[in-house]
């Protein structure tokens, strides 16, 4: 069965070798969650992991096994506390965003996030694809961007003064001509041993994806193989810097690698009710608020590592 293509609600997986599992985690606009884990058992067996899929109801996020309550530690309570970092002012395009947000708790008080079967357990040496880059960026900045995007999640970037507890590392390995491993029709392909970020095309809503493969641990989450993210340019603008005057058009690069970052380190998606949140499903065009995480991306990150 191995090379098969498994789909399910937009997107899909090509069966994998023995005793692995792959996971495909999906960044739309319209707020519906696309995703789901295929799993291959050591003596060949298929089975479908589906509960990351479809939380379009308004308590998603909330009602899943791992979601939690906030947890500060005595490291919080010190005046050691992360420098805010200077972003670009909110923009003002899109006035449904700014109501879903404004009716959200905010970013410093939501605890909420639900975390996926897959951890870092060494260091996430990734790879920077040889092809186009999202917003016309050069090879130079898209390494900056990516980069930053990857060091938001490894180092707790947030302006709500919780310090960081992750040990997670990252490792920048250089260029490479392989690709991301995600079809453009959304689907996983058949990994080729380099994490890769890259833009290209992909299935239709997506603005951009991340596939996942991980090896299975008895005494904790499944330890994380290799994880490509992709961003969909064929179907959406990027911008690396969306100002006041942005007019609706444009996914902001570090907006999107940092939700997709969240998912190579483990953090799954949360639903309606948490806009203000770095791992929220939804994408709004002209947004940063996903480029520092919020409360509960703190904790979940916490939670795993």
């Amino acid at each position: 069965m191995e090379g098969l293509v498994v789909t399910y609600d937009g997107t899909g997986i090509e069966i994998p070798e023995a005793d692995t599992a792959v996971s495909i985690d999906m960044l739309a606009e319209d707020g519906t969650e696309h995703g789901f884990t295929l799993i291959v058992t050591s003596d060949g067996k298929v089975s479908y992991d589906l509960s990351g899929s479809n939380s379009q109801s308004p308590t998603a996020g909330e009602d899943r096994a791992d979601v939690v309550s906030p947890r500060l530690t005595a490291g919080d309570l010190t005046e050691e506390s992360d420098a805010p970092v200077s972003e670009p002012p909110a923009p003002d395009g899109l006035e449904v965003a700014e109501m879903d947000a404004a009716s959200s708790p905010g970013e410093c008080q939501d605890g909420a996030y639900s975390t996926l079967d897959r951890k870092e357990y060494g260091i996430y040496n990734w790879y920077l694809g040889d092809g186009a880059y999202p917003a016309g960026m050069t090879h130079i900045q898209a390494l900056e961007y990516f980069e930053s995007s990857i060091g938001r999640i490894t180092a707790s970037i947030n302006n709500c003064g919780l310090t960081d507890q992750v040990p997670a590392k990252s490792h920048y390995a250089g260029t490479t001509t392989y690709e991301a491993d995600i079809s453009a029709h959304g689907t996983c392909t058949a990994r080729d041993g380099k994490s890769t970020w890259d833009a290209g095309n992909l299935a239709a809503g997506a603005v951009a994806s991340t596939c996942a493969w991980t090896w299975p641990n008895p005494v904790g989450k499944n330890d994380l193989r290799e994880a490509d993210v992709r961003f969909n340019t064929a179907d959406f603008d990027f911008t690396r810097n969306p100002t006041s005057t942005c007019n609706g058009r444009y996914h902001d690069v570090l907006n999107t690698g940092t939700h997709e970052a969240g998912h190579i380190f483990g953090l799954g998606h949360v639903g309606s009710g948490h806009s203000n949140l770095t791992m929220y499903t939804k994408a709004d065009r002209c947004e940063v608020r996903k480029r520092t995480l919020g409360k509960g991306d703190v904790m979940g990150l916490r939670s795993i590592y």
